[in-house]
């Protein structure tokens, strides 16, 4: 099989990767403006708006790692990103449709989180979860993205497990 043109690859899901990059920044910069740290605003039983920042990565993993983690997260998510360009290069934009559009989401994330580190040191989280005394870790847009994206990526290898099952 060969590669598709630039048209017809993955490549052609970038806007959405930059419309949710847009998206995560501007929520991100509205919650900056209208909250200080820590306050908090009830929107429904089950979820506040909040002003968190999050040094660390997923769940505050290494967090309170000394300052390091900053540049080893946003390392990280650059290398990731660059690769996930380049898979989408290799991609046909119909026939793996749902994979491009995962692998999109998880670039939107990875660029939406890693500007925060590279502008504050830190991920701005705002979205707080609880139910009853239990509280889910705050997230954001980016953080929404990466998430469906991954799920989408096991929707896709489940999919692919069963066609080569029936097939």
């Amino acid at each position: 099989m060969s590669r598709p043109g630039a048209a017809e690859s993955g490549l052609r899901w970038l806007p959405l990767s930059a419309l949710l990059v847009v998206l995560d920044q501007a929520s991100k910069g509205w919650i900056e403006s209208r909250y200080l740290l820590g306050e908090s605003t009830p929107v429904l039983p089950v979820l506040d708006i909040v002003r968190l920042h999050n040094p660390g990565a997923a769940f505050s993993f290494l967090a309170g790692a000394g300052g390091w983690q900053r540049w080893f997260l946003s390392a990280l998510a650059v290398a990731v990103s660059v690769g996930i360009v380049w898979w989408l290069r290799q991609m046909h934009a119909r026939r793996e449709r749902l994979l491009a559009i995962a692998f999109a989401l998880i670039l939107a994330g990875a660029l939406g989180n890693v500007i925060d580190r590279l502008e504050h040191g830190y991920v701005v989280d705002f979205i707080h979860a609880h139910w009853g005394g239990a509280y889910f870790p705050a997230f954001n847009v980016a953080d929404m993205a990466i998430s469906v994206g991954a799920g989408l990526m096991l929707l896709e290898a489940f999919l692919d497990w069963r066609r080569g099952r029936t097939g």
